[in-house]
């Protein structure tokens, strides 16, 4: 150590950069920790009898592009796992539809669902602006053909 001006005379100096050694360990415990505690919301499946179709056509949509409504034989409609009043149903869907236009609403009924309140729902999404819909069915098992 050297004197100087009748004092000590620091040998190191203090740091002026943060150090970033541990910052992409620090990066992946949180990518870590956000994967570990999300939750994802998927819907209910709804104890229908599922409506049958000769042909159907796979929707090539993102999961967050598509709504799915569910209708069952007493009338109740669900969106997300919450009942709505068939009569709200128009002014639940119209502010999600402004917000994305590529949403494609999923009708899934019961396929002994009277046709008065697929009617009402229909006039509903009319009113909501929504243009895309689609009615989910499964395919007949009877449509095999043989093969020569």
């Amino acid at each position: 150590m050297g004197v100087r001006a009748g004092g000590l005379q620091r040998k190191s100096k203090a740091a002026s950069e943060i150090p970033s050694s541990s910052m992409a360990d620090i990066a992946f415990l949180l990518l870590i920790f956000f994967m570990v505690s999300t939750v994802f919301q998927s819907d209910k499946n709804r104890d229908i009898d599922w409506a049958q179709a000769e042909a159907i056509e796979k929707i090539d949509k993102k999961q967050k592009d598509i709504l799915n409504v569910w209708v069952e034989r007493s009338g109740s409609v669900y969106m997300n796992d919450v009942q709505y009043p068939m009569e709200e149903v128009g002014d639940v869907i119209f502010p999600i539809y402004v917000a994305n236009r590529e949403l494609v609403v999923s009708i899934r009924s019961d396929r002994n669902v009277p046709y008065n309140f697929i009617d009402q729902l229909t006039k509903e999404l009319q009113a909501a602006g929504a243009l895309k819909v689609m009615f989910a069915a499964n395919l007949e098992n009877t449509m095999t053909r043989q093969r020569r």
